[in-house]
């Protein structure tokens, strides 16, 4: 089971622990996803250096390979992976959204179609929950419905008492003796009103902890900053809060001021793997050619391996070659970047100065952004 408790406050923004059977984690936190037991391109000893305490990984990619029964006979996720650290596993709500295609909705559950054969598979509250106990995450999710931001009002109505119905089969479903704590997800999408009536049904299950969902699902990114300011409050003040799926440096910025405690999203290693570095003074494309015969390392002011010991000259030519080490050594400077602005934030929290720090990386930025255009 896990504890939680703030430390310290500024405005909206607090910094924490959260303390898992797998170690504390110091909110507010950066969650590196690993969708299928392993965060692309980089090795839990890698994850630990960069300053990672918990991941994420998925209910819907595990359920179909290698399956839950063969994780839980190796001894569980994090003995099956290597890692030490604490684990959140989605619930695969969200790929009611991303698979929408494939699937096929009912007050049970979803059945899907495989992405991988084309077989169908069911998933509902129940087996949610089985899955994700039997994996031996920290933190477990509810089975919810993502619906995108463009759906119509009466069609989210609808949703968000179903995510409700099925919250409460999950919480029947789940063993609060075991190690796994459970998440309630709070939808609605941009309606205040809706997500004031989610969050009154899905807290009243007192829940360990509480999350937002159905944000960076087609909005644009000033309609997603106002809709979390308002709904992070919504959610209870001793739980940790936690914001699904979201997003750049400036998103994460927006979400701790708004009192969100915990974020992921697969940004800095998809990124990587395509060019684009995350820096102190802006996104750098790093197959530009500007960058053939520069000796500097990414980020002066950024103290990663990759930072430490390559150039950009030398990280194009990997890239432009096409070597996999491009993806290895991209993906651990953007992981440490975005675990570097957080252990920022909680220091800048718990001196009262976040705002100033939110400014000032915000200033950096705008010092070297690039389009990415150049060829």
């Amino acid at each position: 089971m896990i504890a939680f408790s703030v430390h310290a406050r500024d405005g909206a923004a607090r910094a924490g622990i959260l303390t898992t059977p797998h170690g504390p984690v110091e909110t507010p936190i950066f969650m590196p996803v690993g969708t299928v037991g392993s965060v692309k391109a980089v090795g839990p000893d890698d994850l630990t250096a960069v300053g990672a305490s918990i991941l994420l990984a998925n209910t819907y990619h595990l359920m179909l390979r290698p399956g839950p029964d063969l994780v839980a006979r190796q001894g569980g996720l994090h003995r099956f992976m290597s890692w030490p650290g604490a684990i959140l596993t989605d619930s695969g709500g969200f790929q009611v959204f991303s698979l929408a295609e494939r699937r096929t909705l009912t007050e049970e559950g979803v059945t899907f179609r495989s992405h991988l054969d084309g077989s169908n598979q069911a998933l509902g509250p129940e087996r949610a929950l089985a899955i994700q106990e039997a994996l031996g995450a920290d933190v477990v999710m509810a089975f919810d419905e993502c619906p995108p931001a463009g759906a119509e009002r009466a069609y989210l109505k609808e949703s968000l008492a179903r995510t409700a119905r099925w919250a409460r089969r999950c919480k029947a479903a789940w063993h609060p003796d075991g190690p796994s704590a459970l998440f309630g997800i709070v939808q609605g999408g941009l309606y205040e009103d809706l997500r004031r009536r989610a969050a009154e049904e899905i807290c009243a299950l007192d829940l360990p902890g509480y999350a937002l969902g159905g944000f960076s699902v087609g909005e644009s990114v000033a309609q997603m900053h106002e809709g979390v300011a308002r709904s992070a409050p919504l959610l209870p003040a001793d739980r940790p809060r936690y914001l699904m799926g979201v997003g750049t440096p400036d998103d994460i910025l927006h979400a701790v001021a708004s009192g969100v405690d915990m974020m992921d999203c697969v940004l800095p290693t998809r990124c990587a793997r395509n060019g684009l570095l995350f820096t102190s003074r802006g996104r750098l494309v790093i197959r530009n050619r500007r960058y053939a015969e520069d000796p500097r390392p990414p980020d002066e002011a950024c103290g990663c391996y990759t930072c430490r010991t390559f150039s950009r000259a030398y990280l194009r030519h990997l890239f432009q070659a096409r070597e996999l080490l491009a993806y290895r050594l991209n993906s651990l400077h953007n992981l440490a970047y975005f675990l570097s602005l957080m252990a920022g934030a909680r220091r800048a929290i718990r001196e009262a100065r976040f705002a100033a720090y939110a400014a000032a990386a915000r200033s950096g930025w705008a010092e070297e952004q690039e389009a990415g255009q150049e060829a």
